[in-house]
């Protein structure tokens, strides 16, 4: 003889999903406003051998792609965002944004 124990199961209970709206009919997207996102602000770039890196030391100069003057990328989640300019507030470096990327421009970067 065998014991089989019963399978005992109760529908699941769900709330009633509503939509809620804010005045002027848009939809609450508050929850979006608390999501943390990584900005970096890009100087430049270069490639090197592993052997030139290894040669660097205190004072070495890398030589970035970009020219002095040029505007610097913003990236937010590596995403290119807008472009801007280094400026000095309090002893303290921060970007001036010059140009901020269009949205058809950010769509077709995701491609």
């Amino acid at each position: 003889m065998t014991n089989n124990p019963q399978e005992v199961t109760e529908q699941p209970q769900f709330e009633e999903l509503r939509e809620e709206k804010k005045a002027g009919g848009a939809k609450d997207i508050d929850f979006l406003l608390d999501i943390p996102l990584v900005i970096t602000v890009e100087l430049g770039r270069t490639k090197m051998l592993i052997k030139e890196l290894l040669q660097l030391s205190q004072g070495s100069v890398v030589e970035l792609d970009k020219l002095a003057g040029e505007p610097m990328d913003i990236l937010v989640n590596s995403r290119l965002v807008a472009r801007g300019e280094v400026v000095v507030v309090n002893e303290k470096f921060g970007i001036r944004l010059t140009d901020i990327i269009s949205p058809a421009e950010r769509v077709r970067q995701l491609r």
